[in-house]
């Protein structure tokens, strides 16, 4: 599972090269990509949210 997050945390950043996105394309699993990729942005959101609150106080 580390190899799908840290492809997709690369994706997010938008620092993933031709080659590695290639064979994330080949590799016939993309439910796990989308699943992992929902699942870091909605922790991002909750961060997100966590760090504006604490902020506003």
């Amino acid at each position: 599972m580390w190899p799908v997050v840290k492809s997709v945390l690369a994706a997010l950043l938008g620092v993933q090269n031709n080659q590695k996105r290639q064979e994330d394309f080949n590799s016939g699993r993309p439910a796990a990509y989308i699943v992992t990729g929902v699942v870091i942005t909605l922790l991002f959101i909750l961060v997100l949210i966590v760090l504006a609150t604490l902020a506003a106080r």
